[in-house]
């Protein structure tokens, strides 16, 4: 083969790569496939200050569907964020629960993956959560960050169901206060966003971790918070609606009594988690604070 053809070959599968790769766990969110299209302008919460903490693009059937920064050393995501679907709000409970094999081994072809009904490599197991953490806990469910009921597409919902989108919820708040908020917004959203709206779900921690074979194994949140954005929206929507847009924050606590979901701004949920999360001082939910770009005037739109 000619040389500059085989520079050619080598060029073109470079290029591919980097635009079309297959890793799921990745350096930066913005530069790989469409990761970026599940974040506001393309650019995902800054200022975490770990550098232990991992992206993943959450892969299922070929296909990007959202984001996840995950903390391997407590099994648990920091936050995932995506974009909302209109949809009925009805759950589906026949999906596999999925593992991502990218946070142990580079090879596959990136996406998540069904547990399997035998053995599972330790390999896994020291990297992320596996159901064998969930099975003897009854405190605890496995709450969802990208709930797969703010999902349509029935692949879209099916890649929520993947423990490196769980987090151990108590019981009484995840049926309760956090699915009710979780509904309040999908009807919102629903009817009042007319463009996209990007959500960003996440939690806090202290420390306190599911044990399993005297081990820590998953931290447990202390609080769960959750902000979106969503720059076109129905201006004459009531004003009690229209007050909480285009964007608006929630935090509740992860607990048996007192879990109350406080609706707050996002830059009242920044200042605090500030105080909670290892975050710097630029630490930012939506780029520009949801701000949309100021439109053109309309002459301009005709200009040459």
């Amino acid at each position: 083969m000619h040389p500059s053809i085989i520079l050619l070959v080598l060029a073109i599968t470079t290029w591919l790569s980097e635009h079309y790769g297959t890793a799921t766990v990745v350096e930066d969110f913005n530069h790989v496939e469409r990761c970026k299209d599940s974040l506001y302008m393309g650019t995902p919460p800054r200022g975490f200050r770990d550098s232990r903490l991992k992206k993943i693009c959450q892969r299922y059937a070929d296909k990007p569907r959202y984001v996840t920064l995950y903390d391997s050393k407590n099994r648990i995501p920091v936050y995932s964020a995506y974009t909302f679907k209109k949809t009925e709000g009805d759950r589906r409970v026949d999906y596999p629960w999925m593992y991502e094999p990218q946070l142990a081994e580079l090879d596959g072809n990136g996406n998540m993956l069904p547990f399997p009904t035998g053995y599972l490599h330790m390999k896994f197991e020291d990297s992320q959560a596996i159901l064998d953490d969930y099975s003897d806990v009854v405190l605890y469910e496995r709450g969802h960050l990208n709930p797969d009921q703010h999902q349509s597409d029935p692949q879209d919902r099916a890649a929520t169901y993947t423990l490196t989108n769980v987090v151990p919820e108590i019981r009484e708040f995840n049926i309760g206060p956090w699915r009710e908020h979780e509904e309040r917004i999908r009807v919102r959203l629903n009817n009042f966003c007319r463009g996209t709206a990007y959500i960003v779900t996440g939690v806090t921690t202290t420390g306190n971790m599911i044990r399993r074979n005297n081990q820590d194994r998953v931290g447990i949140p202390e609080e769960v918070w959750s902000a979106y954005c969503c720059t076109d929206y129905d201006r004459n929507a009531p004003h009690n609606v229209r007050i909480r847009f285009p964007t608006q924050a929630a935090l509740a606590k992860n607990a048996k009594e007192g879990n109350r979901v406080q609706e707050i701004t996002v830059q009242d949920l920044e200042i605090y988690l500030t105080n909670k999360m290892s975050v710097d001082k630029n630490f930012q939910l939506f780029y520009d604070n949801c701000n949309s770009p100021s439109p053109l005037p309309s002459y301009l739109h005709y200009a040459n």
